[in-house]
């Protein structure tokens, strides 16, 4: 009986490790492409980012390009389609302005004429991959383009309402700023950041929040959330997401650098 028992222990921790679900992507931020430039570090990060194994994906948040110019976007766009991965984009702060070449509808547009397969038309956005779902929350400005971040209204009834609607999924959530401050800089600061941390406390379904921004390196747990801060080129993160069709998976990231 007790060698039964043993067996039966083994077999269904062997199960568990078996059949447990875990999913990889890949975060670059603030890669601030300038297509005059010679040092072409995002070239690199790809050709590194192409060796990683089982990426389902990889999400730009945000500052992708240097200039508000159709040339460096395009120019990024033909680097990011070197990826062996699909990859989606958040719209930083850097990356538009209204009055010059480029504003969000514009960026969009931009993208999708250039990456056919580029599925997004708005720039709060949600996919899913392996029952996680993403969103992509939208808190840019491109007609006074600033440093702080700003949610929208339209951006936070939405994010609610995507929250209720996959309530019995997991969620990880994209954006170029991050709510929780990883540094003292208050010009980088989100603008009432209690109004989408108000969203958040309403639902528990949100696993982590992912961003880019600040210049710096931060992890932190904040009512039960990851919130990840990953700096500019030339680091990179691998986020793996263990046992992620369970109610509490393991958030794993995992900082690169690019020489």
């Amino acid at each position: 009986m007790r060698k039964f028992f043993a067996f039966l222990v083994t077999f269904l921790v062997f199960s568990s490790a078996v059949f447990a679900k875990d999913m990889r992507f890949v975060q670059v931020s603030d890669v601030r492409f300038n297509s005059e430039s010679e040092n072409n570090v995002l070239h690199k990060m790809v050709d590194d980012i192409n060796k990683q194994r089982d990426v389902e994906f990889v999400i730009f948040t945000g500052d992708n390009i240097s200039r508000t110019t159709k040339e460096d976007l395009t120019a990024f766009l033909d680097e990011a389609k070197r990826l062996n991965s699909p990859f989606y984009i958040v719209i930083g702060d850097k990356d538009v302005n209204k009055h010059k070449e480029l504003s969000k509808a514009q960026y969009i547009k931009t993208i999708r004429k250039h990456v056919r397969k580029y599925k997004p038309s708005t720039p709060s956005y949600e996919f899913e991959y392996d029952g996680v779902v993403f969103l992509v929350a939208d808190g840019a400005k491109d007609v006074i383009p600033g440093t702080n971040g700003y949610f929208k209204d339209d951006v936070l009834t939405w994010l609610d309402v995507q929250l209720d609607l996959y309530k019995k999924q997991n969620v990880i959530i994209f954006q170029h700023f991050p709510l929780i401050p990883p540094a003292e800089k208050e010009t980088y600061y989100t603008f009432k950041p209690e109004n989408y941390l108000k969203i958040l406390a309403k639902h528990n379904n949100v696993k982590a929040v992912i961003s880019g921004h600040f210049g710096v390196n931060s992890e932190q747990t904040v009512n039960g959330i990851v919130h990840i801060t990953t700096a500019g080129a030339p680091f990179y993160r691998i986020i793996d997401v263990m046992d992620c069709d369970s109610s509490t998976p393991t958030i794993w990231a995992e900082l690169k650098e690019v020489r």
